[in-house]
């Protein structure tokens, strides 16, 4: 037999496939796209219907040469890049290179890197799906006439590199009009009363909520009403009018997709969404595995479908009923429904080998990823398990004409929870409730009316975007992370405190896109516009056709805005820091690692500073004053102000104050458990010291 090429996308998938072919296969990476549009020029053709211009891409020319020489000597070549569109417009573009016969079954896909998806894989090639491919041509070609007819218009009247992108441009006004709905927002007062209730001195209490007056629900309560309230209730007797109980199913929820892993990783293990894609792209690839070798630990990790195959559906039931008893275990395996505009074109994410547990890789893979794996991990089997029982009560308490209420709830039987765990609202504000019987009367241990102010909506993190940007129906399982890195990267938006706040150049931006290609951010056409490509992929639309409905109106709105955009001139923010070279004041610029002071006389005077934050801390070396500075890579750090002098350096903040055990200095960490602590940099020590969890809430006031 001869010799049989398979092209894969990266180096490590490309490790992965070989050690599960045997001799008379080569594996090789084309490291990406081999074949782009040019970066030089617009690189399409809008007067001939449209067609795109493809370069070879720059620094690729040695390796297509390889890919080439190793294609004279075999007979046969599968080209096995991801499983989307853009896995299938790569495998296209070296199909042209290749001059391989569009009409050859060369085309292999697989969801997972495992020994039977690889072989069942070669046994069934197809052709190169041409729906696929044109479906990624029309979402490339319209992103670059966007980009490249737009930013243009940014460069002349705002300021030079700016971009505007399809997709990009309508996650920004997302965020930049939740920042005006909370510039906007007026407070409004409000008072609640509260109760904690007990059968009698020695019994433990329990809270009750007030419901209702004169069997009317209670919406909103003024100072005075509450006042009122409290009196009424003080002079009353606290009678317990009903009680329910009842046992109820939680389910599981379903395996991850792309934007649920992502939420949830940015909730429980604090990642961005762009670290969360690269560890999982780890995961698919393969890792060096003590005892297995190289292997693909995940199923393919950019998907929108909750859909899992018959086999690891069956695998799943048996390590449940072999490690945890057949009762954990439902009697039909559970199918998930998948959301409205599903592409459902791969599994749910998933682990390839279930009896891979999170356990057995630990220390043996990198934290990060073990921390990820075992999310997935859990959350796949926990979807398969039963359902956790739990055992509930309802009281309602009687005193006069209010109504008072006590929800609470057990675990009966922990099911899935034994695995995977979530809270929902109701069980977060429920109570532990002692037994009671009705028409019993209960003792008044306190009660309080409190003061509450209406809050505004709180600001996009990661998560919360991705999740609007999937309920809306922008982007696509493989766009999410891409787009927040972008903003980021743009300085369109930056973080804080895990929120993300368009900054002033971002605001100008979305403003002159708003007003003059309103149709490019208005989130019912981009959904819309998803849809179109998603129907270019089932073969019922013309690529070339939905180009030019889009562009027609784009071109119109271009022209006006060349006329109508007036120069914009955004002013640097002048500081009280003057520069050590002419005595001017120094102003504040944005690099690429964030902000830096420079003098304004550039470039006669190009003299600049880093912007430190100083803390009221001495540094333990020499008692100079601690200051934040960033690194080359932009991670912050805090090092001793008589640098370099002195070469204290911590990642972690100091804060003034000695460990009570041993003397040592202390830095501040955080928790997400347990929030901020304070811990002791002697290794030998490692005392902690826990603050108040929500030291930046404002204190309720109580009357």
């Amino acid at each position: 037999m001869g010799q049989k090429l398979v092209i894969v996308e990266s180096p490590a998938k490309a490790k992965t496939i070989g050690k599960y072919l045997g001799k008379n296969f080569i594996v090789e990476a084309s490291m990406g796209h081999v074949r782009d549009l040019p970066k030089s020029q617009l690189g399409v053709n809008v007067e001939d219907n449209y067609e795109p211009k493809y370069i070879t891409i720059r620094g690729k020319g040695e390796l297509l040469n390889k890919l080439k020489k190793e294609a004279k000597k075999s007979e046969k070549i599968y080209l096995a890049t991801d499983p989307d569109r853009e896995g299938e417009a790569i495998s296209w573009h070296l199909e042209k290179i290749l001059n391989i016969d569009e009409n050859d079954v060369c085309r292999i896909v697989f969801n997972e890197i495992t020994k039977n998806a690889i072989k069942n894989a070669i046994k069934s090639p197809r052709k190169v799906d041409i729906n696929l491919v044109n479906a990624q041509q029309a979402r490339r070609v319209v992103d670059r006439l966007v980009g490249y007819k737009i930013s243009p218009i940014l460069w002349r009247k705002v300021k030079w590199g700016l971009s505007a992108g399809r997709v990009q441009s309508v996650s920004l006004k997302l965020i930049c009009d939740r920042e005006k709905q909370i510039e906007e927002f007026k407070e409004e007062e409000y008072w609640t009363v509260e109760c904690e209730l007990l059968e009698d001195a020695d019994s433990s209490k329990f809270h009750v909520k007030l419901v209702s007056y004169k069997g009317k629900k209670i919406e909103v309560l003024t100072r005075i009403d509450s006042e009122k309230v409290i009196n009424d209730l003080k002079s009353g007797k606290f009678i317990v009018k009903q009680i329910k109980k009842s046992s109820k199913n939680k389910n599981p929820l379903p395996p991850f997709t792309t934007s649920t892993l992502q939420q949830d990783a940015y909730k429980k293990l604090n990642f961005s969404t762009k670290r969360t894609m690269s560890i999982a792209q780890q995961l698919y690839e393969g890792i060096d595995v003590k005892g297995h070798g190289t292997i693909g630990l995940i199923t393919y990790m950019r998907t929108d479908s909750v859909r899992i195959s018959d086999e690891a559906q069956k695998s799943a039931r048996d390590f449940i009923v072999g490690n945890f008893g057949s009762e954990y275990t439902p009697e039909t395996p559970r199918v998930y429904k998948g959301k409205k505009n599903t592409q459902d074109a791969h599994e749910a994410i998933r682990p390839s080998y279930v009896d891979i547990t999170p356990e057995q890789l630990k220390g043996v893979i990198k934290d990060e990823q073990y921390k990820l794996y075992n999310l997935i991990w859990n959350r796949f089997v926990a979807s398969q398990m039963s359902s956790c029982i739990l055992n509930t009560i309802s009281v309602e308490i009687e005193n006069g004409d209010y109504i008072l209420k006590a929800t609470g709830s057990s675990i009966a039987f922990e099911g899935f929870m034994k695995v995977y765990k979530y809270v929902t609202d109701e069980e977060e504000s429920s109570t532990k409730i002692p037994e009671l019987s009705e028409n019993q009367q209960l003792a008044l241990s306190d009660i309080q009316g409190k003061q509450h102010f209406t809050q505004p909506p709180a600001r996009f993190s990661e998560a919360s975007l991705v999740k609007t940007l999937e309920e809306k129906g922008i982007g696509r399982p493989s766009t999410y992370a891409p787009i927040i890195s972008t903003l980021l990267e743009r300085k369109y938006v930056e973080r804080e405190k895990k929120t993300l706040i368009p900054t002033e150049l971002g605001k100008i931006v979305n403003n002159i896109v708003s007003d003059y290609f309103n149709q490019i951010v208005d989130v019912e056409f981009t959904a819309e516009m998803e849809d179109k490509l998603d129907s270019i992929e089932d073969g019922k639309a013309q690529w070339k056709a939905i180009v030019d409905e889009f562009f027609k109106p784009l071109e119109k709105s271009v022209d006006i805005a060349e006329k109508e955009v007036a120069k914009i001139t955004i002013e640097d923010e002048v500081t009280d820091v003057k520069c050590d070279k002419c005595g001017r004041f120094m102003v504040k610029k944005r690099g690429r690692f964030g902000d830096f002071l420079a003098c304004p006389g550039y470039p006669d005077c190009k003299n600049t500073k880093p912007i430190v934050e100083e803390l009221e801390v001495a540094c333990p070396k020499c008692g100079g004053k601690i200051v934040g500075r960033r690194s080359k890579k932009g991670k912050k750090f805090f090092g001793c102000s008589n640098y370099p002098t002195c070469d204290f350096v911590s990642w972690f903040e100091p804060v003034d104050e000695k460990c009570s055990v041993c003397g040592g200095n202390m830095v501040k960490k955080y928790s997400k458990a347990k929030g901020v602590y304070h811990e002791c940099t002697n290794t030998e020590c490692k005392n902690k010291v826990y603050k108040e969890q929500n030291e930046d809430k404002k204190d309720d006031t109580v009357v």
